[in-house]
């Protein structure tokens, strides 16, 4: 089974190609250049060096949230394309638990953060034994400090920190934990499609079933509801 997965949820975007469970070509990039710049290229030229067209991929996944609302939507996006018009299956993998499958092979605690801005980070528990990843709290944006109470009930087994905002979350628990050297700590598609094949719930549906997942509602919707509810409260008075 030959699998194409795409992640693009934060500043990195990448693509990995996986044969049987192995990787057989990945790519990833760390700029500030806009992912709809950047990914499909990538994806081309990754299928190229391959030796593979398109037409040979079984099966897709992409990381569906949480994450950037815009680069969430352009991995769906292309993700959602590209299965249409083959007529393949695709998987959706949450951003937080495809991070934890940067940590396989290690016994410890995986604790994906990303920086969810307003004091919250993005956060999902995990615990990994060698190729076995159990989810332990569903995904959440909650504060650091709340975070920090939760991870001190593992105090006898090690915590490491991975994903775009464990810089953040290192410094604030004043390096309580262990953080993921920089060349497994980001998000990357060859986890996410290790999580689309080896994960518990993992299931895969149509193109057209696919839609991102958010944590929170869009900053600007958002402060469309607050100044509504504003609008509201003053018309009340």
């Amino acid at each position: 089974m030959i699998i194409l997965g795409l992640d693009s949820s934060a500043v990195a975007a990448s693509c990995a190609v996986l044969q049987d469970g192995k990787v057989i070509a990945s790519g990833f990039i760390n700029t500030k250049i806009t992912h709809s710049q950047t990914l499909m290229p990538l994806t081309e030229s990754l299928l190229k060096a391959a030796g593979l067209q398109l037409e040979d991929v079984d099966c897709f996944a992409v990381s569906v949230g949480p994450g950037s609302f815009t680069g969430l939507r352009i991995a769906v996006s292309a993700i959602k394309g590209m299965a249409t018009a083959l007529d393949k299956p695709v998987c959706g993998v949450s951003t937080l638990e495809s991070l934890a499958y940067n940590l396989l092979g290690r016994n410890a605690i995986a604790c994906p953060v990303m920086d969810a801005r307003r004091g919250e980070v993005y956060n999902a528990i995990f615990e990994v034994n060698g190729d076995v990843v159990t989810r332990l709290t569903p995904d959440r944006a909650i504060s650091l400090d709340e975070l920090g109470e939760e991870l001190a009930v593992f105090e006898e087994t090690e915590v490491v920190l991975v994903g775009d905002g464990a810089e953040l979350a290192y410094t604030h628990f004043d390096g309580a934990c262990e953080i993921a050297p920089e060349q497994i700590r980001f998000q990357n598609a060859v986890s996410v499609c290790l999580a689309a094949i080896n994960s518990e719930k993992s299931k895969f549906i149509t193109a057209k079933e696919l839609m991102p997942i958010y944590i929170r509602k869009p900053q600007a919707e958002r402060e469309k509801e607050e100044k509504e509810n504003e609008l509201e409260r003053k018309t009340n008075l």
